[in-house]
């Protein structure tokens, strides 16, 4: 009996889309599903924005102690950095689903090919194809080095 395959992580609750043979790329139902994904997501970064601002209002203490407070002041710091990259993330999930609403998403931009529903579901807000991406990369590592 051949394994049971598992969805991948960011699908959370969603099972991967299954194309029907000769069905159309990027139709309504491929956009609803990926449209779902994105606002799921977009709603578990604003749930831990509000835990986070939660923790951070329950935890604040003066400590009398240097040391104690310095590493709460780290430890806010620390938090107040993932939250920020995940605002931005935020932001980057809403403008994908702008390009749902006007018919644009699943398309490379870069060389205007089909991104792939395989690639969407492992990353719902890449703009790239995987073959653009890679060269993207290998130019942002020449330039490193």
């Amino acid at each position: 009996m051949p394994a049971k395959q598992k969805a991948p992580e960011n699908l959370k609750g969603f099972t991967p889309y299954k194309a029907k043979k000769g069905e159309a790329y990027m139709n309504d139902a491929q956009k609803d599903h990926f449209r779902q994904i994105l606002l799921n997501w977009k709603s578990e970064l604003m749930e831990e924005v509000d835990r986070t601002v939660t923790h951070m209002k329950d935890e604040a203490a003066n400590f009398p102690d240097p040391a104690d407070r310095a590493t709460q002041e780290e430890e806010f710091s620390l938090e107040l950095r993932t939250r920020d990259r995940e605002r931005k993330l935020i932001k980057k999930i809403d403008s994908t689903i702008d390009l749902i609403d006007e018919d644009d998403y699943g398309y490379c931009d870069t060389c205007g090919v089909e991104i792939g529903i395989q690639r969407l579901e492992a990353r719902p807000t890449a703009t790239l194809c995987i073959d653009c991406k890679t060269l993207d990369e290998i130019k942002e590592r020449q330039e490193r080095g």
